[in-house]
């Protein structure tokens, strides 16, 4: 079957994770994504670890499927002919360089744009192009911490803690695969007619614009929220709690009908009525109440138990798996979320699958993660260069 982005070329010039998610996004819906690449270095993350898997980084395996690696030494004016070259004939260019380190490259979108007036150039940084932040570094913790994510995260009067994945970078990456996608569709669009543009993108700007409800409390009430660990600020009950087993489950009662349904599914109608707890909001105003004795009331059985029986009423609930759980689950395994692809020279690796379900043009794997420069010659050779131009860029260090 085809694929939905078959025929649009991507230049990768990014690293770590929020730039290569936005890139694997597009690569496994059917772009041809080139990665490149520092020659004999790559990546920063081909390097982190542990684990690692043979000699390949267990990071870097699991954001850089869907590509073809090429090495290009930017600093090099010959490297900088062939990256226009390529340039000349993409659809997108994605980088997460600080910003201006393009453009000293002459590799800006201004410089491509010349060549290329079609190119959708996207730019993802920790902070955009502009503001008085705008050439510091970031790592996506110093942007769970900056965004104010850190600050709702974490037991309430504990330390503040990060989600424990890289969110901000995960954003931000979605972002821009979104932001790339509306930037196509304009451009091929009769408004559009044809031109490409620049997408500015921070992950300072992405994190913020995530706070949704949360900087909606703030601008309603003018106080900042706090720290609730696994509890809802509106919705009660609707956090995790810990069975007789000492393992924890999740429980959302998002609504009054869902109220009645748990008590019904715990055996505790004796609750239904309460003049304390018959409603949301005396239920959020008697939160201090009403959870440690539904703790203490769970205490009596296994978590799985309680799952079982509100599941039954019709009531969300779940358990808290860890991550031997949820690949072993049958709806994950149902779904294809546990993947299998082959790679030259580890035989086979899992990746997690598309969440992504077209019915006409379904992504896939196509192409395992790149080796440092796999594809320099079958990228090269097909932009026009002979074997032994090739051979001569390596020597010189532009390859």
């Amino acid at each position: 079957m085809a694929k939905p982005l078959e025929g649009i070329k991507v230049l990768d010039l990014t690293r770590a994770l929020a730039g290569p998610f936005c890139a694997l996004m597009l690569g496994d819906y059917g772009a041809d994504v080139i990665k490149i690449e520092r020659p004999g270095a790559g990546d920063d993350t081909r390097k982190w670890g542990p684990p690692f898997i043979g000699e390949e980084s267990a990071y870097f395996l699991s954001v850089n499927r869907n590509k073809r690696s090429l090495t290009l030494n930017l600093r090099d004016e010959k490297a900088q002919q062939v990256f226009l070259k390529l340039a000349a004939d993409a659809d997108v260019i994605v980088e997460n360089f600080t910003p201006d380190v393009m453009s000293n490259f002459n590799l800006g979108y201004e410089d491509v744009k010349k060549v290329n007036p079609a190119i959708v150039y996207c730019s993802i940084s920790g902070f955009g192009a502009t503001g008085p932040y705008r050439n510091r570094p970031a790592y996506d913790q110093i942007m769970q911490g900056i965004s104010g994510l850190m600050s709702i995260t974490g037991d309430l009067g504990g330390d503040p803690q990060k989600v424990g994945i890289a969110v901000a970078d995960i954003g931000a990456g979605m972002w821009a695969a979104f932001a790339v996608m509306a930037a196509l569709f304009h451009r091929d669009s009769a408004s559009g007619g044809g031109n490409g543009q620049h997408i500015d993108l921070s992950m300072l700007d992405a994190q913020v614009a995530w706070m949704t409800y949360q900087a909606g409390y703030y601008f309603a009430t003018g106080e900042a929220p706090k720290r609730l660990g696994a509890a809802h600020p509106t919705l009660v009950p609707y956090q995790a709690f810990m069975g007789k087993d000492g393992k924890y489950f999740n429980v959302a009662v998002g609504s009054d009908a869902l109220w009645d349904r748990f008590c019904e599914g715990i055996d505790r109608m004796d609750l239904h009525e309460h003049p304390d707890y018959a409603s949301n909001g005396v239920r959020v105003n008697n939160r201090s109440k009403l959870v440690p004795m539904l703790q203490e009331y769970f205490l009596k059985r296994d978590a799985d138990d309680w799952v079982a029986d509100l599941q039954a009423a019709r009531v969300p609930a779940g358990p808290i798996n860890d991550l031997a759980d949820v690949f072993g689950d049958a709806q994950v395994l149902h779904r294809e979320m546990l993947l299998e692809m082959p790679h030259p020279t580890l035989g086979s690796i899992k990746q997690t699958g598309l969440p992504i379900k077209f019915s006409e043009t379904p992504g896939g794997l196509d192409q395992p993660p790149p080796l440092l420069g796999e594809h320099n010659h079958q990228i090269l050779t097909g932009l026009g260069y002979s074997d032994a131009d090739v051979e001569q860029m390596a020597a010189s260090g532009v390859i």
